[in-house]
C-alpha cells in the first residue's frame, strides 16, 4: 500500500510538473474541443443530458460564467455560486475540462441603480442600461465591483480539480468611453507624456483654429475636436485603458490560479457583420502580454462565401500576439467560432469540418463552438449554437461529432503545431486611426482594413504562410518579406527600422500613403514618401483621384476589365527605382505607378496607387519570388488551400484544403508521408483527390 501511495505520488507531481510546463510554454497535452455552456439560460434542467451529448461529440472542455454576474451576485453583496457550482461538478466528473471567465463585461440591474455613473458616457451621450458593454472600465464604483466580483468567484472556484483556465472579460474594448472623468485621466495623460503645452501644441498643431491650449485647465473635450493628431492621441490613450484594465484583471487571476492553469482573453476583429480586419479599438500585441496564451473569436461567412481567409487572418494575428523564446509565434485559443450561426451562415455539408481544421492548421489548440444551445429569448435568439432550439441531434451536429473523434485520435499529430513563416505583414493602430482619419478624402468611407485586407487575401490565395508584426515587434530581420499596407502615421525611429532592414538584405512592400506623417499624425515637410524614400529611390509632391486610369502596357497582363486604378493615385518621379508600371493617361501618363529599387542587399517595391486585386496580387507573387520564397506550396492556388507547420514529435504537417463546391484532384508537391485522416501513404508528385470542401493532412515521413 505505501508503495502504490509512493508511485501515486509521483506521477502526481509529474503531470502536476508536466501541466505547469506546458502553462507557462503555451503548449498543450492534447486538442480541445469545446462549446460556450450556459446552464442558467437553459429552459428547463437537462445538465445531464447536455454532457451525455458533449461526451458523444467528442467536447472536452467547455466555457462558462462570462456572462453571468447579474446570477452569481443578484444583489450587492448577494452571492449565489449554484450555478457555477453544478457545472463545474457535472464536467469534473464527466471528464470535461472548464474554462471560466471572468463575469464583468455586462454589468447587473443593481450596480447601474445603485451607480448610474458606471455607464460610460460617450460622444452620443450617457449609456443607457440593457446593452452588454456600456460600462466605463475606468469608473471607480464599477472597478471596486468588478473586483469584488472577481475574487469572489476565484476564492470559491480556485481548487476545482475541473478547472484549466481563466478568461478575463470578454471581446474588451473601451467602448467609447469619453465622459468628464475619463477627459481627466487623459489631461494627465498627456501631461505625462508631453511634459509641457508647448510641446502638446507643437506636436499637434493646435494653433489652427485657434485650437491651442495655454493651460491644462483649459484642456477641452476630445469629444468635439476636429484635429486628426488630438483624436488618434486620445484613441491609442483609449486603447491603453483596455491594455491597463487587462492587465489589471490578469494580475487578480493570477493571485488564484494554479500552476498548470492559463489565463486568456477573448480578443475579437472588427466586425463587418462577420469577423473581418485589424481591431480599431485594442492594441492586440500589448493587451496579450500579460496573458499566458491568446484567445480569439472568429466568424465567418459559410456555404458559397467560404473561402477559409477569415479564419487565417485571426489565427495568423492570434499566433502573432504572443512569441516563444525564438521570437515565432505562439499556439492559441479558438474561444468562439460558428456552428451553426446566423441563417446565412448554417454550413453545407463537410464544411464544420473544413473550417475545424483550417483553425488547427493555424496553430489554433482549442476549437470552441458559441455556444452549445440555442438560445430561446433576447437579442441573440437566431444566432444558432450546435444544438437547434429543439436540443435535438442535427445534422451540424453530426459532422461536430466527427471532429471530435478526429481531434482526439489525431491529437499527438496535430496539437503544438509550430509555424515558421518567412512572410510578414505589418500593420499599426496608430496608422490605422491616422489612415481613418482622412482616408482619401472628406466623402470617402474606405478604411485601413480595406487596403490590408486585399494585400492578405492575395498572400493567402498563393498559399504563402503569413505572420503579423506590429511597430513593437522587434523580430523583423528575421522575415525576408514584408508587405506594409498603408503606414499613414509612423515614427522616425520606426521608418529608418524598416530601411535598415531592406539595406541589410530584406524585401519589403510598401502601399500608397505611408511614411507620410510622423507619430503624431503630423505631414512630414519633407519630399514625399520622406524617410522611406531613400529605400524606395522616389520621390512625390502630388496626388489625385484617377478618373479613367489604367497601367500602361498592361504589364501585368490581367486584361482589361483588371487593369484599372481606382480611388488614389500618386505621381511617382523615380531617382534610382526602376518602374515597374507606368499610368496610362494623356496628362499624367509620365509618371510612375509601380517602382521597385535596390537598397543595400535588399529590394523596395511601392505601389502608388489603389490597384485591382489582379494586380496587387500580381505585384505581391513577383515580391514572392524575389525574396526567393516561391516554392512548392505555391504550384497549389485557390481554391485549393495549403497550410504547414512542425508537429511535436518534429515531423512536417501539411493541410490541403478544397474551399470549393466541386471534387478537385491536385499532384501533391511535398516530400513522401501518410495520409492522417485516412491512414493512407501519399507519394510526392501522386494525385490527392479532394471531395467537396475536403480536408487532407499529411505527416511527412
Amino acid at each position: 500500500m505505501n508503495a502504490f501511495i509512493a508511485n501515486y505520488s509521483l506521477v502526481a507531481v509529474f503531470l502536476f510538473s508536466f501541466l505547469s510546463v506546458c502553462a507557462q510554454s503555451g503548449s498543450q497535452p492534447k486538442l480541445l474541443y469545446g462549446v460556450a455552456y450556459y446552464d442558467e439560460y437553459m429552459p428547463y434542467e437537462r445538465l445531464d443530458k447536455d454532457i451525455a451529448m458533449m461526451k458523444e461529440s467528442g467536447i472536452n472542455v467547455v466555457r462558462i460564467a462570462e456572462s453571468t454576474w447579474g446570477t452569481v451576485e443578484p444583489q450587492d453583496g448577494v452571492f449565489d455560486f449554484s450555478h457555477i457550482d453544478r457545472v463545474l461538478n457535472a464536467m469534473h466528473k464527466a471528464g470535461i475540462r472548464v474554462i471560466v471567465g471572468t463575469p464583468t463585461y455586462a454589468v447587473p440591474t443593481w450596480l447601474v441603480r445603485k451607480y448610474p455613473d458606471v455607464l460610460a458616457i460617450t460622444p452620443t451621450g450617457p449609456n443607457r442600461y440593457g446593452q452588454r458593454q456600456n460600462m466605463d472600465i475606468t469608473n471607480l464604483h464599477y472597478r471596486f465591483h468588478a473586483e469584488r466580483i472577481i475574487r469572489r468567484i476565484m476564492e470559491h472556484v480556485k481548487d476545482h480539480p475541473a478547472i484549466i483556465g481563466y478568461q478575463v472579460d470578454n471581446e474588451t474594448k473601451a467602448y467609447n468611453t469619453a465622459g468628464p472623468d475619463v477627459q481627466k485621466q487623459f489631461v494627465e495623460y498627456s501631461k505625462a507624456k508631453f511634459g509641457s503645452l508647448d510641446s502638446l501644441n507643437k506636436a499637434f498643431g493646435l494653433d489652427y483654429w485657434s485650437n491651442r491650449i495655454n493651460s491644462w485647465d483649459d484642456f477641452p473635450s476630445m469629444v468635439g475636436s476636429i484635429n486628426g493628431s488630438q483624436t488618434a492621441e486620445f484613441a491609442k490613450f483609449q486603447r491603453k485603458l483596455v491594455t491597463d484594465f487587462l492587465a489589471w484583471q490578469t494580475a487578480i487571476v493570477n493571485e488564484y490560479k494554479r500552476p498548470g492553469q492559463f489565463v486568456t482573453q477573448n480578443f475579437d476583429l472588427e466586425w463587418r457583420g462577420y469577423s473581418f480586419g485589424i481591431q480599431p479599438d485594442v492594441d492586440h500585441f500589448a493587451a496579450a502580454k500579460p496573458l499566458d496564451v491568446a484567445g480569439i473569436d472568429i466568424y465567418h461567412p459559410t456555404q458559397d462565401a467560404l473561402t477559409g481567409i477569415e479564419i487565417a487572418l485571426g489565427g495568423d494575428l492570434a499566433r502573432s500576439m504572443k512569441v516563444d523564446g525564438s521570437n515565432r509565434g505562439k499556439n492559441y485559443l479558438v474561444l468562439e467560432t460558428e456552428a451553426q450561426g446566423f441563417a446565412q451562415w448554417l454550413p453545407y455539408p463537410g464544411q464544420l469540418r473544413l473550417q475545424a481544421f483550417s483553425h488547427l492548421a493555424s496553430g489554433a489548440n482549442m476549437v470552441s463552438y458559441w455556444p452549445w444551445h440555442s438560445i430561446h429569448n433576447a437579442i441573440e435568439t437566431y444566432w444558432k449554437g450546435l444544438l437547434s432550439h429543439d436540443f435535438q441531434p442535427n445534422p451540424t451536429f453530426e459532422e461536430a461529432k466527427t471532429i471530435g473523434k478526429d481531434f482526439e485520435r489525431l491529437s499527438p499529430q496535430l496539437v503544438n503545431l509550430k509555424k515558421t513563416n518567412q512572410v510578414a505583414v505589418l500593420f499599426s493602430n496608430e496608422a490605422l486611426m491616422a489612415f481613418n482619419a482622412f482616408r482619401f478624402g472628406w466623402y470617402n468611407r474606405d478604411t485601413y482594413n480595406d487596403i490590408l485586407r486585399p494585400m492578405y487575401d492575395a498572400l493567402y490565395r498563393m498559399n504563402v504562410g503569413v505572420d503579423f508584426v506590429d511597430p513593437s515587434s522587434t523580430n523583423l530581420q528575421q522575415y525576408k518579406l514584408i508587405v506594409v499596407p498603408v503606414l499613414y502615421a509612423a515614427s522616425d525611429e520606426l521608418l529608418h527600422r524598416l530601411n535598415n532592414y531592406v539595406k541589410n538584405g530584406g524585401h519589403i512592400v510598401y502601399t500608397f500613403k505611408s511614411g507620410f506623417a510622423d507619430q503624431n499624425v503630423k505631414v512630414r515637410t519633407q519630399v514625399q514618401p520622406a524617410i522611406i524614400g531613400e529605400a524606395l529611390g522616389i520621390t512625390y509632391s502630388q496626388f489625385t483621384t484617377p478618373q479613367n486610369v489604367t497601367l500602361k502596357g498592361d504589364p501585368y497582363g490581367v486584361g482589361a476589365e483588371h487593369n484599372k486604378v481606382k480611388t488614389w493615385m500618386e505621381l511617382i518621379t523615380p531617382t534610382t527605382a526602376k518602374v515597374m508600371a507606368y499610368y496610362d493617361h494623356p496628362v499624367w501618363g509620365k509618371y510612375a505607378a509601380v517602382t521597385q529599387n535596390t537598397f543595400g542587399k535588399g529590394l523596395a517595391t511601392y505601389i502608388g496607387c489603389w490597384t485591382d486585386d489582379a494586380i496587387t496580387e500580381k505585384i505581391l507573387a513577383d515580391a514572392v519570388k524575389k525574396a526567393n520564397l516561391w516554392g512548392d506550396a505555391q504550384s497549389l492556388a485557390f481554391p485549393i488551400v495549403t497550410r504547414q507547420g512542425v508537429n511535436q514529435q518534429g515531423k512536417t504537417i501539411h493541410y490541403v484544403f478544397n474551399y470549393s463546391a466541386k471534387p478537385v484532384s491536385v499532384t501533391y508537391p511535398f516530400a513522401n508521408g501518410r495520409e492522417l485522416l485516412q491512414d493512407q501513404s501519399v507519394l510526392k508528385s501522386g494525385k490527392l483527390d479532394l471531395e467537396p470542401w475536403g480536408i487532407k493532412i499529411i505527416e511527412v515521413n
